[in-house]
């Protein structure tokens, strides 16, 4: 009776032993599987004016750039930066704009022409130090294959035509479609 109960023990140690080898095996494939996929970052842009422009662009294109596979979903003001005409006229406002280089009191910050002024200081300030422009970054995302997503709710809310914006962008999709892009993302942001 001794040897059967022995016997017993070998084969549950040998199936132990087959099993955890498995186990290795298969999470051995998937680390490889995953580390020959590209990685994945998303962003969702909501924000329409210079200052809020540049992080997703420079973000996306930055990583794009690194070989990651990149989409930026344009919702709310965001879709002035994909917009044919509006993308020409970002502006920032130094109204209530405490985070300005040069903070502008608001009393200053709400003569007429004061968002102009602003938004020339900044377009200069970025060129001296050698920043891109909005549609040169835009153009870049669009040459290193960044998908940029348009919301077709906002876009129907707001009264805009799809052919408002700029060529090479996806077609118009719902938040349901950009969750699904989205779900395998390694990096997920929200501007």
């Amino acid at each position: 009776m001794g040897s059967t109960i022995d016997g017993r023990g070998a084969i549950t140690a040998e199936m132990e032993e087959l099993i955890a080898q498995k186990v290795a095996e298969a999470i051995a494939a998937k680390e490889a599987e995953k580390a020959d996929a590209p990685k994945k970052m998303t962003i969702i842009a909501t924000k329409g004016t210079l200052d809020w422009a540049y992080p997703p662009l420079i973000l996306a294109s930055t990583t794009a750039a690194l070989g990651w596979e990149v989409g930026i979903f344009f919702t709310f003001y965001g879709l002035n930066i994909i917009h044919k005409k509006k993308i020409k006229k970002l502006a920032v406002a130094p109204l209530g704009n405490p985070a300005m280089p040069m903070p502008v009191p608001n009393i200053i910050g709400a003569i007429p022409g004061m968002t102009a002024v602003g938004t020339a200081v900044m377009k200069k300030m970025f060129k001296s130090h050698g920043v891109a422009s909005i549609e040169e970054l835009l153009e870049m995302c669009i040459d290193l294959d960044v998908k940029l997503f348009p919301c077709g709710m906002t876009i129907e809310v707001f009264g805009y035509d799809p052919k408002d914006f700029v060529d090479g962008i996806e077609p118009l999709c719902g938040a349901a479609h950009f969750v699904e892009y989205a779900a395998d993302a390694d990096v997920s942001l929200f501007i």
